[in-house]
C-alpha cells in the first residue's frame, strides 16, 4: 500500500515534534550537537520548533498517521534563527557553542541566493525504516518544486542520507566540517522539466 501524505496543522505540532525527535536520536549531527541523551531529548524539540513557520505556510507534512514527517520552508521563508542561537547559548558550553555556530556559518554560505524550498528536517520513526515513508515525503514536495520550477536545498547529515538524496536528484555542493563535528553535506536539486515525467 502506498503511504499517504497529508498536511499537518499547528494542532499536530506535538506529534510532529515527537516523531522528529525520535527519528534524529541517532543522527550524527544532531547527536554531536547534544551528545548527552538527557540533553538531547530535553533540547531537540526546541530545534524542531525553530522551524514552526512551516506550519504557517502549510508545508509540514506527515505520512501515515505520523510515522514520519517533513518540515519544508517555502521560498523566502526563514527559520527562527534568533531562537536557535538563544537555545544554543543557554544549553551548551562556550567551546561547543563556538563549533556549532561556526558550522551554521558554513551552512549559510551554501544556501542558494535564488528563491528555493529548504528541507531542514525529514524523519521517520526508526522502527519503521524501509517502508517507503521517507520516499513518500520527498516525492510529495519535490513534485511541487518541479511544478513551480523551483530548486530545493538541504543538508544531508550522513553519508547514508547523502546517497538517498542523490537518488532524488540532489547534487552535492561541498562538505562542511568544523572542529569535532561530523561531516555535513549541503545539496541542491534543480527542478525537473514536467515534460520528462
Amino acid at each position: 500500500m502506498i503511504p499517504s501524505v497529508q498536511i499537518a496543522t499547528a494542532d499536530d505540532e506535538p506529534r510532529i515534534t515527537a516523531v522528529m525527535t525520535l527519528s534524529f536520536s541517532a543522527d550524527p549531527v544532531a547527536r554531536w550537537t547534544y551528545p548527552d541523551p538527557h540533553d538531547y531529548f530535553k533540547n531537540f524539540p526546541s530545534i524542531v520548533r525553530a522551524f514552526r513557520s512551516a506550519f504557517e505556510h502549510n508545508t509540514v507534512y506527515a505520512v501515515d498517521d505520523f510515522r514520519g514527517a517533513a518540515l519544508w520552508l517555502p521560498p523566502n521563508v526563514q527559520p527562527q534563527e534568533d531562537e536557535l542561537a538563544a537555545l544554543f547559548q543557554q544549553t551548551m558550553s562556550e567551546s561547543h557553542q563556538q563549533e556549532v555556530f561556526a558550522m551554521i556559518e558554513q551552512m549559510d554560505r551554501y544556501h542558494p541566493d535564488e528563491p528555493h524550498w529548504y528541507l531542514p528536517l525529514l524523519g521517520v520513526d526508526p522502527t519503521l525504516h524501509g517502508n517507503g515513508y521517507g520516499s513518500a515525503l520527498m516525492h510529495h514536495t519535490l513534485t511541487a518544486c518541479d511544478r513551480e520550477n523551483a530548486p530545493a536545498y538541504l543538508e544531508a547529515s550522513s553519508s547514508r542520507n547523502l546517497a538517498l538524496y542523490q537518488r532524488y536528484g540532489f547534487e552535492l555542493l561541498g562538505t562542511i566540517q568544523v572542529g569535532s563535528s561530523p561531516t555535513f553535506f549541503p545539496m541542491l536539486r534543480k527542478p525537473r522539466s514536467q515534460d520528462r515525467e
